[in-house]
């Protein structure tokens, strides 16, 4: 399935969302973020919202402006935030602050060396964990993202991105 028919899988109740789609995949669509950032984001956000169909669509939108380390490292990003969006949302949210102080004793190296532009792999990060919901997450991200130079207009594409990948992944779903 790619993009083009996920759009058509999608019912009249999800206009807004084919729409966007279509818009969101580009530079001119995701502006401040280069159009290899586009797609690893868009990746990675399949990734997290674990619909097959999706996750297809998007790999073979995805196989002509992404390397096979940007590929890695958006399913790389899956696995650790999927770990550290649970562990650091609980942090977050326990009345208990205690728990904050106590080490994670949790192994994710792979967000010190991803195998790609840092600055790309935080964008991946933080697409997933905006669709986890880990507040404490999104803001350890946007502070490297804009650390690294990425102005916020690429940092609300990256979000945008997440939620309407997420979007199509509930609509696809319930349609």
């Amino acid at each position: 399935m790619n993009i083009e028919q996920i759009k058509e899988n999608i019912g009249d109740f999800g206009k807004d969302i084919k729409i966007n789609l279509g818009n969101i995949l580009s530079e001119d669509g995701a502006p401040g973020l280069k159009l290899n950032q586009i797609m690893g984001i868009a990746l990675a956000s399949a990734y997290a919202t674990k619909n097959d169909n999706i996750v297809s669509a998007v790999k073979e939108l995805a196989k002509d402006y992404i390397s096979e380390n940007e590929l890695k490292a958006a399913k790389s990003a899956a696995a650790v935030m999927g770990m550290n969006n649970v562990y650091y949302r609980f942090i977050h949210l326990v009345s208990d602050k205690e728990y904050s102080k106590l080490p994670a004793k949790l192994r994710m190296n792979v967000i010190g060396n991803p195998g790609i532009d840092k600055v790309d792999f935080e964008l991946y990060s933080l697409a997933i964990s905006a669709i986890n919901g880990c507040g404490m997450c999104i803001d350890a991200h946007v502070h490297e993202i804009e650390k690294a130079g990425i102005e916020k207009i690429g940092i609300q594409s990256s979000i945008r991105i997440a939620a309407v990948i997420n979007a199509t992944a509930q609509s696809i779903t319930i349609n």
